[in-house]
């Protein structure tokens, strides 16, 4: 009798461990994954921390020309050599939560608004005139003390154009994707991308 309850006890710690090792071995312990959980409106508060985002400053000096025919004929010109500084980035104010889309993986999609020239001024010390002469044969007309300031207004189209020319709203474009990556990164955001708006603001 007592032979067989030990073999029924030994039995049974036999099957509980061979139990037990098959349990571990297709259900093994997971460590507990804490996941962070993003949300549109909490990324749109952050990103418009950066609010008016300046990223790309162009220096470009360019000589302009201004020519004022005159009152019954001659003519006054008058030739600048303008040194000018160019600001370009995207506003960040403009986005709104519908821009901003968080798949199940946490990965966030912002669509920004396309980039554009922010400010263009003339650096009044550094711009000089280079030229500036009237028709010879019309000594009684009197330089136009305006023609100058006529000159800058008219540079500082040409300048804008100038700047896009040489790319200033692609660099905009990429630096400010890569600031704003940068700045979600240091939350703890670490999949991000970019899309155009289709929508003007």
């Amino acid at each position: 009798m007592w032979k067989r309850i030990k073999f029924y006890a030994v039995s049974a710690v036999i099957i509980a461990l061979a139990v037990a090792a098959l349990y571990y071995r297709f259900f093994p312990q997971r460590e507990a994954v804490v996941r962070r959980v993003v949300d549109a409106p909490a990324i749109l508060q952050q990103v418009q921390q950066l609010a008016e985002l300046v990223t790309v400053k162009y220096s470009i000096q360019k000589v302009v020309g201004l020519k004022e025919e005159k009152v019954p004929f001659g003519s006054e010109s008058v030739l600048l050599m303008v040194q000018a500084t160019v600001l370009g980035g995207i506003d960040l104010a403009s986005i709104r939560a519908e821009d901003i889309s968080v798949s199940d993986s946490n990965r966030v999609t912002i669509k920004l608004p396309p980039p554009m020239i922010m400010h263009v001024f003339i650096n009044d010390q550094d711009t000089k005139v280079w030229d500036r002469e009237k028709t010879w044969w019309t000594p009684w007309v009197g330089f136009n003390p305006e023609l100058e300031q006529k000159a800058r207004v008219d540079a500082l189209e040409s300048i804008q154009v100038a700047a896009q020319d040489m790319g200033i709203l692609s660099n905009a474009q990429q630096n400010a994707e890569t600031t704003i990556r940068g700045f979600l990164q240091t939350v703890g955001i670490e999949s991000i991308s970019f899309e155009p708006s289709r929508t003007a603001h």
